[in-house]
Formats: structure tokens, C-alpha cells, sequence
């Protein structure tokens, strides 16, 4: 038996770091990171009488192509994105069922991505879909008014609810 010195490969080395650095952004360094709090709150939103006409066929497809379904996978709850107001809102054109709002950023320092994120419901309380919003480079003291499309029908939705996540510099 020989006792050869043991070399890490550059393959494990990227490993252990891509493992560090995941778990840091998740928040498992204790103090949280910069800004991040965990697993993301969602703020209820009612709606209010959504008596509207579905989407033409025309229509539709012009929603399809601007609502976003995809989530980012590496946004978290930040602390310093702050949901200021959110309402179902249904706009008489393609854009139908919409929830729009304001996220101001309270902190000093630039957020990469903010996302938008909305779920809704049935009068059944059964989830329907999850649609977003995003914009990217939000400084300091600024605020963003979102506007995120629903694909389902007015009179499908009973309730939403609604979180902003935001990945920091």
C-alpha cells in the first residue's frame, strides 16, 4: 500500500464551489446573504367581479406570446423588493385578465432580475396556472410598475396571489 498524495481534479474542485456558492444563495450561510430571506411570501389578491368576454382566437395568440410561464430558477426572496400595491386588472383588448402593480426597491445596491410572480385560482380554490413578469437592472430607490397576463378566462379566476423574487448583483 503506498501513500500517494491525494489531487483534487479540476472537475471535483468546480463541484465543491457550484455546491458552496448554490447553497449561499439560498440563504444557508445563516445570516442570509445579501438580502435574501427564504422561501418567498405570497401576498392574496381578490377578484372583483370579472365579468369579461374570452379572447378571440386572434387574441389569444398575441396573450400566448406575451405571457411568461417560465420561471427563473435563480431569483429568491430579497428583502429589499417590497410588493407596494397589486390588483387583478382586465384590460379590454388581447391582454384580457391581468394583475398589475408596483415593486419599489428599498435597498442600495442594483438587482440583476426582479420577477413578478402570480398564481391563480378557481372558485374551488384549485390551481389554474402561474404567470410572471420580469425586468432586469433595478437600482436603489427605484420602483417598477409590472403588468403580468393571465391566459385564463375572467370568469375562471376567483383569487390570486402574488410574490416578487429578485436575484442581487
Amino acid at each position: 500500500m503506498t501513500n500517494e498524495p491525494r489531487t483534487r481534479s479540476r472537475r471535483s474542485v468546480l463541484a465543491t464551489l457550484g455546491i458552496g456558492s448554490t447553497g449561499a444563495l439560498a440563504g444557508c450561510l445563516g445570516d442570509g446573504g445579501p438580502g435574501i430571506v427564504g422561501d418567498p411570501e405570497y401576498e392574496t389578491g381578490a377578484v372583483d367581479d370579472a365579468d369579461g368576454e374570452e379572447r378571440d382566437p386572434e387574441e389569444m395568440t398575441a396573450a400566448e406570446s406575451l405571457a411568461e410561464q417560465e420561471i427563473d430558477e435563480g431569483v429568491t426572496d430579497l428583502g429589499a423588493l417590497s410588493l407596494e400595491t397589486h390588483e387583478f386588472v382586465l384590460e379590454d383588448d388581447y391582454r384580457g385578465s391581468t394583475v398589475q402593480g408596483v415593486v419599489e426597491h428599498t435597498g442600495s445596491d442594483r438587482i440583476d432580475t426582479v420577477e413578478i410572480r402570480v398564481r391563480v385560482y378557481n372558485d374551488d380554490g384549485d390551481h389554474l396556472g402561474r404567470y410572471l413578469d420580469s425586468t432586469g437592472d433595478l437600482d436603489g430607490g427605484q420602483r417598477w410598475e409590472f403588468e403580468v397576463i393571465l391566459l385564463e378566462a375572467p370568469d375562471d379566476i376567483a383569487e390570486y396571489d402574488v410574490t416578487v423574487l429578485g436575484t442581487p448583483t
